[in-house]
């Protein structure tokens, strides 16, 4: 038993303040700030004369179907209206027309919106390179399964949007 209390008392001895920091009259002593500091203390980093430069970031370029955007190298706009007056027969050879919107591309598609007198604004939604222009749709609502599923998301939003379904994800 005196050997337990003995190896209990031995390790408790050396627990207490160290030497340096108590004071004469046996109480822990303040700090007075006068002592040197320690060699482990971290270097203090120095500003740079010149600021870091900004993070390189490369530009990003759009999907060419994201945005519809005004067609270069057309197809005109006497093309989409002789398009549509053409063998579609969608618009009657006399009515006079003019083209409120576009055309304007998405990948090879095509968006355009003609103003037809004594009618509602007329939609068409075409497709191909300008010399081999086909229609897909026309009409007050082009919205269509078609337009929907195989448009890309600049011509689809554009086209269904406007037409009361709301955005089509």
């Amino acid at each position: 038993m005196l050997a337990l209390a003995v190896l209990v008392a031995v390790p408790l001895a050396g627990c207490g303040a160290p030497p340096e920091l108590e004071q004469r009259s046996g109480g822990p002593a303040t700090p007075t700030g006068t002592g040197a500091p320690s060699a482990t203390a971290s270097p203090t980093p120095v500003p740079s004369a010149t600021p870091p430069l900004p993070p390189v970031v490369p530009p990003v370029t759009p999907d060419t179907g994201t945005v519809a955007v005004a067609c270069r190298g057309g197809p005109s706009k006497d093309r989409i209206i002789r398009l549509v007056r053409g063998a579609s027969g969608v618009l009657p050879s006399g009515s006079r027309v003019t083209v409120r919107t576009g055309p304007l591309c998405a990948d090879d598609w095509q968006y355009t919106v003609l103003a037809v007198s004594g009618y509602e604004d007329l939609t068409v939604v075409s497709r191909g390179r300008p010399e081999s222009l086909k229609l897909v749709t026309a009409g007050t609502d082009v919205c269509t399964i078609e337009v929907r599923t195989g448009a890309p998301t600049g011509i689809r939003t554009l086209a269904c949007e406007g037409s009361g379904l709301g955005p089509v994800a």
